[in-house]
């Protein structure tokens, strides 16, 4: 269980908006930071529990939450006299919170977001749905990196990184997340950032599937491997930096959840590769499974930018029950041989 390690200070009050497993983590990270924290949820019944009994039952059991974390349904209550907005929901339910957020936001309050993935249906990018709802001269930011919410609401060693256009806001972000067991690096690549976060989620399906398969410890090295540089190569045509996807947004995130069992997302992958169906692998997760919209997106840009991605279209036809798990490995493994970088690192 993890401990309460409150501190109480002058520290500007922090309002965080997704009351699942990763919102209450980042929550009671802040709080124990000595930030008096708010965390905003829909479920009435969560947010009772933990002012209550200072748990979120149904996400993180065991855990003992900060005294200075508080929940509430209420929006207009959480961001009342906040310093900076964090916005931790699936991607499904972005546009709509930050568009319910935007005219309670405090005049010069920076929004930052933990959320993966892309905007369902557009395939926009988050930070451009952010920057279109809340207009120019607001702070935005995003935060990723390798990191699983039950280890840290428990305290284990973490390093995330924060993006963004504004550094003074990515400092901010990243002092009120920064502590002793854990780093909070800053960066400017909002676009390589958010696209690793994004595209390591149709990864991770990949090698649960192999691992499902029972395919061998080669198999899962080949395509992280391989699956990265799928990621570097879409990343250079939509302007990324190739910096950003060889540290914690993009490398680091990626073989965190194609090997941890943490994962959703492989845990999708791994039974499919046992034969269970979608429907049955998603209920058992019990959670929002980011890949299966993700993988549409991500096929839309690369077919934007005549980018081949055979990983992540393999993905794509197996979540949407095109072929089968053993198909698409066939498929890969027929491909003709060739080079491994026959014009560079990015063709």
């Amino acid at each position: 269980m993890a401990a309460s390690n409150d501190v109480t200070g002058a520290l500007p009050p922090v309002a965080v908006f997704g009351a699942g497993s990763w919102g209450t983590a980042l929550a009671a990270l802040a709080a124990r930071h000595g930030h008096p924290t708010v965390l905003w949820g829909r479920d009435a019944g969560t947010a009772e529990a933990i002012n209550q009994g200072h748990e979120n039952e149904r996400y993180l059991p065991g855990h003992t939450l900060p005294d200075n974390l508080t929940a509430t349904t209420d929006m207009a209550e959480a961001v009342r006299g906040a310093g900076m907005l964090l916005v931790v929901v699936p991607s499904h339910a972005f546009a709509e919170v930050v568009r319910e957020l935007a005219p309670l936001r405090p005049d010069g309050v920076g929004v930052a977001w933990a959320t993966k993935g892309f905007e369902p249906g557009s395939g926009r990018f988050l930070h451009e749905v952010a920057g279109e709802v809340f207009g120019p001269g607001v702070p935005l930011a995003v935060v990723t990196g390798p990191s699983f919410a039950k280890e840290v609401v428990a305290g284990l060693p973490t390093a995330l990184t924060v993006h963004s256009d504004d550094d003074a806001f990515a400092q901010q972000v990243a002092d009120t997340l920064h502590g002793p067991a854990f780093r909070a690096y800053t960066g400017g690549d909002m676009l390589g950032a958010e696209l690793g976060g994004a595209m390591k989620n149709v990864l991770a399906v990949a090698t649960g599937v192999a691992d499902g398969m029972d395919l061998g410890l080669n198999a899962r090295a080949g395509l992280i491997t391989r699956g990265l540089n799928e990621m570097l190569r879409l990343n250079h045509a939509i302007g990324g930096k190739a910096e950003t996807l060889m540290g914690l947004a993009g490398l680091g995130d990626l073989a965190l959840t194609c090997t941890g069992d943490l994962s959703r997302n492989r845990r999708l992958g791994l039974a499919l590769g046992r034969g269970q169906s979608i429907e049955d692998a998603v209920r058992e997760i019990g959670q929002v499974v980011e890949s299966i919209q993700t993988a549409d997106e991500v096929m839309r840009q690369a077919e934007r930018h005549g980018i081949e991605l055979p990983i992540s279209q393999a993905v794509q036809s197996v979540l949407h029950g095109d072929i089968t798990p053993a198909e698409g490995l066939q498929l890969l493994m027929s491909r003709e041989q060739k080079p491994e970088y026959p014009h560079g690192l990015f063709d």
